[in-house]
Parts: structure tokens; C-alpha cells; sequence
């Protein structure tokens, strides 16, 4: 059945058995983006400078209960258009391609189906939530399209391994689901554990180990402190992780390490963190500063060698990566100008190549259901650098960005 089909079900059937089924919220978002490429920017030879994009996004929630059990549908509409859209055909198959078109290839369900498709703007509707599930007394069962975040990283999350967002990410309010079995059951310490099995299609539309995921995570209390154990079979990987989080003085300590053994290396990742909430200035401000180890990435050096890191390449493919290098330093501060605005500038920074992003973010609510989201992103760094611009293999041009600014408005209902 077509989403948009099984939406209108739903929300008739909501509007006659109010207490199975109902309308929960939703919301509708425009979005508009101005992009820049240097002069020698090979993307800039591919799209032009300036680029514009305009996005929409519409979602309703819809879900509804019955004693134990509960069900959850949230429908999505999503309109894209402009230079990135442009860019991510161009680029398919290339983990440098943006995020734009929509689709369910790889998923165990085909749950998305394209209105309209054109050289200038694409329509996309789906279910980004469909599941169902169980409540007991300690027991929590779920099977269906949903999403869940694992992991203490704060900024960088080796850990999330279910669609994670990118870390300069603007918008984060949702994250893509996934087709799951997800289990939970609580013992009576406080503590639990957590199991997730993913089912994925290959390139041939098949489903199987080397493309699916089977992960175990337990939790437990320890004194003031938190502890994760996490298992994973991940497409042909293993996972072995542990981290957890404890309070320092008035901030809260948190980190990760992760050893992932593939069939070509065995690598190391980890990540620790500090955040911590104080008033200044008579405004209340929050902030974190991390740092981040990315055992599968590369030495400045070595950037030019990032065709033959297989293991890599297939994870910034997937979006499960988002760094070449190995050692980042990342923090942020959001500051509350005023109960209806938000500030926050953010720094991510190479420690490899001394090359970085600043990015300032400011969240204002115009009124009740509205919001206005505002950001700017400044990339910097030498030639030959992850942020500067790598080279490409063009002769004299790199795969570089420039400025870019972008700008969100959003209603609640």
C-alpha cells in the first residue's frame, strides 16, 4: 500500500475510534540555503557559485494504544529543489554527494514512493515511523520502521551506528528510522539490557548477514556513574563497545570506546566529553567540549590514499562516518539571550590539519508554534586540508566549500 494511501487510513480511522487511533502533532517546515565554492573548487565547476536550495517538510504523527500495546505512523512530505538536488545526482554513489533524494533502496521496506521527479525539483511522501509494540511490567517489545540513538558522544558518536546525524548538522529534531526489532527488558537493579536486529536489502534487493545488523547493549547504574556494554554484528563487522557517563564537580563526564574488527583491519575509536551548565552575565548558558578519536581515519598525509580505505569509505557511504581524519576537538556554547532566543556557535576542528568549521546558530520562537532557525557555516583551512578543500583528480582543483548560510521557519501543530 502507498504511504500516502495508508496515512489517509489512519487518520480516518483516528477520527472514528479516537482511543485506537489519533492525530498526535505534526509540523511544517520551510527551508532555504545559500551555498558558496571557491574558485578552484571543483564543485564549483559542476554546479556554480552561489548555489540555492528550497525545502519543505510536512509530518503528522499519528499513533494510538490499547492496554499494552501501541502503534505509532508518522507520515512525511518532503519537497526538494535547487543546486544540492542538482549536485546529488551529479555525485551519486559518492559519499561527497548531499543528502537529497529520499528513497527506501536499502531498507527492508518500501515504504517511500516519489510523487514527482524532474531535472528542477523532486516530491517525495513516506512513512518515516511505522511501528508497533508491547509495554509489560519490565519487558518493552517494538517491531517496524522507528529509530533509536545509542552512544555518549555528544557532538561525535561512534556508537549511533542507526542513521546518525551528521555533527554540523542544523536540524535535528528527527532522525531517519529503520526497520527493526527492538527489545528491552528491565531488571529489578534499575539496570537493562537492549537488543536490536536491522534488516537491510543489498544492491540486488536481497536480504542477509552482510548487509543486516544483530547488537546486544546492557545498562547498569553504578554508583553516581552509568555504564553501556554494547555487542554488535554490524553488515560483516564486529563491534565490541563500552563507555558510560559520571558527574565531576558540577559537569557531567561522558565517553565511549569502540573496537570494530572487519575482514580487512581491526580498528579503535573513542570519544570523551564534558558539559556543563552555569549563569553568566545574568543568562543561562550550557556547553560541551569533546573529543573524538576516528581509528578508521586518515593522516593528513594519507588524505590522497582515501580511495583505497575500504572500510572507510564504505561507512561515509552509508552516512555512519562524517570525518577523514583521526583526531577532532569539538565544543559548542548555547547561550539564552532571552527566554524566546537561543544562541549557540560551535567549533569543529581537525587536530590533524588544523582545519576546522565555526558555525553560529540561533533559535528564536516568533510566536506560539513558531520557530525560526538561522545558521551560518565559515569552513577553514590550507589547500590539501579536510575542511579547506581535498585535492581532486582534477588537476589545480579541490573538493572544496566555502561560506554558506541557511535559514528554517517552522509551525507546531
Amino acid at each position: 500500500m502507498k504511504p500516502a494511501l495508508l496515512a489517509l487510513l489512519l487518520l480516518t480511522s483516528g477520527t472514528t475510534n479516537a482511543e485506537l487511533l489519533q492525530f498526535k502533532s505534526g509540523h511544517a517546515k520551510g527551508q532555504y540555503q545559500i551555498g558558496s565554492y571557491p574558485d578552484d573548487s571543483l564543485l564549483r565547476e559542476l554546479v556554480g557559485t552561489p548555489t540555492h536550495d528550497v525545502n519543505g517538510d510536512l509530518r503528522l504523527l499519528i499513533d494510538g494504544n490499547k492496554d499494552r500495546f501501541s502503534w505509532q505512523a508518522d507520515y512525511q512530505l518532503v519537497a526538494r529543489s535547487g543546486d544540492s538536488l542538482e549536485l546529488s545526482r551529479l555525485l551519486q554513489g559518492s559519499f561527497l554527494a548531499p543528502a537529497a533524494d529520499l528513497n527506501d533502496d536499502r531498507r527492508l521496506m518500501d515504504l517511500t514512493h516519489t510523487i514527482s521527479d524532474n531535472d528542477d525539483y523532486s516530491l517525495v511522501h513516506r512513512l518515516d515511523r511505522l511501528h508497533a509494540g508491547y509495554t509489560g511490567d519490565q519487558a518493552v517489545v517494538r517491531v517496524g520502521r522507528q529509530a533509536i540513538s545509542w552512544g555518549n558522544g555528544l557532538i561525535y558518536n561512534p556508537v549511533d551506528f542507526f542513521n546518525p546525524f551528521d555533527p554540523a548538522a542544523v536540524d535535528k529534531e528527527y532522525k531517519s528510522g529503520d526497520d527493526m526489532l527492538y527489545s528491552q527488558y528491565l531488571l529489578d537493579s534499575g539496570s537493562d539490557f537492549e537488543f536490536v536486529a536491522v534488516w537491510r536489502r543489498d544492491d540486488d534487493g536481497d536480504t542477509g548477514q552482510s548487509v543486516n545488523t544483530q547488537t546486544l547493549k546492557y545498562h547498569a547504574f553504578i554508583g553516581q556513574g552509568e555504564l553501556d556494554v554494547v555487542a554488535a554484528r554490524h553488515y560483516d563487522d564486529n563491534i565490541l563497545a563500552a563507555g558510560g557517563l559520571t558527574s565531576l564537580g558540577g559537569a557531567i563526564l561522558r565517553g565511549d570506546a569502540v573496537v570494530t574488527d572487519t575482514d580487512l583491519d581491526t580498528y579503535a575509536s573513542a570519544v570523551i566529553n564534558l558539559s556543563y551548565s552555569w549563569v553568566g552575565f545574568e543568562k543561562n548558558m550550557s556547553g560541551v567540549v569533546e573529543y573524538f578519536f576516528n581509528g578508521m581515519g586518515l593522516r593528513e598525509s594519507d588524505y590522497r590514499q582515501l580511495s583505497q580505505q575500504h572500510d572507510l569509505l564504505a561507512r561515509l557511504q552509508r552516512g555512519e562516518l562524517f570525518t577523514l581524519g583521526r583526531h577532532y576537538l569539538a565544543g559548542g556554547v548555547s547561550i539564552e539571550i532571552s527566554p524566546l532566543l537561543l544562541f549557540t556557535p560551535n567549533l569543529f576542528f581537525n587536530l590533524g590539519d588544523s582545519s576546522g568549521l565555526v558555525q553560529l546558530v540561533s533559535q528564536y520562537d516568533l510566536a506560539q508554534d513558531w520557530q525560526l532557525l538561522l545558521a551560518g557555516n565559515l569552513p577553514f583551512g590550507s589547500q590539501g586540508t579536510e575542511f579547506g578543500g581535498l585535492d581532486s583528480p582534477v588537476d589545480g582543483l579541490q573538493l572544496s566549500s566555502g561560506p554558506s548560510l541557511f535559514a528554517q521557519l517552522a509551525f507546531y501543530f
